[in-house]
């Protein structure tokens, strides 16, 4: 699929299965442009974040900044249906409760949440809004913007590392991950890497040594117990290392506020 019209399928198809957003064209239903969408995975995060940003800065005008913070988290989990939060709730029932493969697959099918999984969520969710109201007004939106879109690279990274071990045909998540390709692959790292080059600065780039690593913990734990990933594992991959990568960015922004500290004095 080269042409333009072609990739703004993708895109559209992407938007409307990763995300709640309306998508103001007539679209029609195309599996396989639902096979291909995935490499559009991080850029919607991108349009995810965005929107966040948005919200977040007029309501830091007029409230607190901690409030702003959370109308604008409220904003991107109703952008996205909690798509992803509910794969990880999922996940901490299923991984929680079960000790075969075939319990875990049994839980994590279950559409009722256990207390796994909504403990799991709410420290999730706590734990996000700590660390988005620790990072500064000023350094807020670009977190959002590279949080969301570099998370859904590891996402689309595993989905092609790893095999889709859910052996219902009806699930729109195998048909995405099953037929994934290298390119779709290439375009979606590429895209969360280069979020990363709105910060200006080539050092931010070591935030992907952690964000990477807890991607490949969490993939190790996977095969290990399913041997291999669903669509509720592809969502906490996602949830995990957005978490990783606002910890990540904390650190990143200390020590740069240190070093110019430690120059100023000096000179």
């Amino acid at each position: 699929m080269s042409t333009i019209k072609q990739q703004w399928e993708l895109l559209l198809t992407a938007l409307s299965f990763f995300s709640r957003i309306p998508i103001p064209y007539k679209l029609a239903f195309s599996s396989e442009n639902l096979k291909r969408c995935n490499r559009y995975f991080p850029t919607v995060g991108l349009v995810v974040g965005v929107i966040g940003a948005l919200v977040y800065f007029p309501a830091n005008e007029i409230l607190p900044h901690s409030i702003a913070v959370i109308i604008s988290m409220i904003t991107t989990i109703l952008a996205t249906g909690a798509f992803h939060e509910d794969g990880f709730a999922d996940v901490c029932d299923a991984f929680g409760g079960g000790y075969t493969k075939e319990k875990i697959m049994q839980i994590m099918k279950d559409s009722n949440v256990g207390a796994y999984g909504a403990i799991g969520v709410a420290l999730l969710l706590l734990f996000k809004f700590q660390l988005l109201s620790s990072i500064s007004e000023s350094q807020l939106i670009i977190s959002l913007l590279i949080g969301h879109t570099l998370s859904r690279s590891m996402s689309v990274w595993s989905m092609y590392a790893l095999p889709y071990v859910r052996e219902d045909d009806s699930s729109k998540s195998k048909q995405i991950t099953k037929s994934i390709h290298k390119s779709d692959v290439i375009i979606g790292i590429s895209t969360g890497c280069l979020s990363l080059l709105l910060l200006w600065d080539i050092r931010v780039y070591l935030i992907f040594i952690p964000t990477f690593a807890s991607k490949w913990f969490l993939e190790r734990y996977f095969i290990k117990w399913i041997g291999g990933v669903t669509g509720d594992c592809l969502g906490t991959i996602q949830q995990v290392t957005e978490v990783v990568i606002y910890t990540s960015l904390i650190v990143y922004y200390n020590q740069i506020n240190t070093a110019e500290h430690f120059i100023n004095n000096l000179f």
